[in-house]
């Protein structure tokens, strides 16, 4: 008899920690990069909106950290962040889990001389590319043979003007700002190529994997309802949910 009761002990025990460790936390750590408009390290910007709108009517209150895009990713994965913003589907695959709803997607786009012939898909392999460190482009973009990851974009326009690269690929804001800097704009064009889904890239530990789970429930409610469609008219971007 003792041994009965012993183990419906431990069975509710255990049935107690398991739904303990299901239940969400009551806030949730996000790091990101700084996006001008879409995560500033004030907490303005769309992609820090959306986030609210998802978990703080469900409890979860959203607490935002700032810093480079590969940091992000090292805090989630050693736990100490609970989920960075701005990653595509299965872009790191190390103590990392990604939730089935995107929030936002990115129109991947060329810089380059204004002489070069545009590029698209099917030919962008054909050409000396480059990139930030990090973005893996060559896991969503087809056939690319001559690539090269960079530090930092503060050269980029160099290594265009000097033949060094034939285009630069980046997201629409990041393209944007690069041309910024050019002395003669005019000497560039942008060329949209494809867009990509954007995911929060979630901690593989109990409490990202419950913070995932809130978030496609969230998501599901949220998109049926179309309740995401003016934050993305307030800031003026494309809606990706159509």
């Amino acid at each position: 008899m003792r041994g009965c009761w012993l183990a419906l002990l431990l069975s509710l025990v255990g049935g107690m920690a398991a739904q303990a460790e299901s239940r969400p936390p009551a806030q949730i750590q996000v790091v990101s990069d700084v996006w001008e408009d879409y995560s500033e390290a004030d907490g303005s910007g769309l992609a820090w909106d959306i986030l609210r709108r998802v978990f703080e009517p469900a409890g979860v209150r959203l607490s935002i950290q700032s810093m480079p895009y590969t940091r992000s990713i090292g805090l989630v994965q050693r736990g100490e962040a609970d989920a960075w913003v701005g990653s595509y589907l299965d872009e790191v695959r190390e103590n990392v889990i990604y939730p089935r709803w995107h929030y936002d997607a990115d129109q991947i786009q060329a810089l380059g001389l204004i002489e070069q012939p545009r590029p698209t898909l099917a030919t962008l392999g054909s050409f000396r590319l480059v990139w930030l460190r990090g973005y893996a482009y060559q896991r969503y973009l087809p056939n690319l043979t001559h690539y090269q990851e960079i530090q930092h974009r503060s050269g980029i326009l160099g290594m265009l003007e000097h033949r060094h690269a034939d285009f630069y690929i980046d997201a629409h804001t990041e393209v944007e700002e690069v041309l910024s800097r050019a002395a003669d704009p005019a000497r560039f064009r942008i060329t949209a190529l494809t867009r990509l889904p954007m995911y929060l890239g979630f901690a593989d530990n109990p409490r990202g994997r419950a913070l995932a789970k809130l978030y496609d429930q969230r998501m599901d409610r949220l998109v049926e309802q179309g309740s995401l469609r003016p934050l993305f008219a307030r800031w003026q971007q494309p809606y990706p949910f159509d």
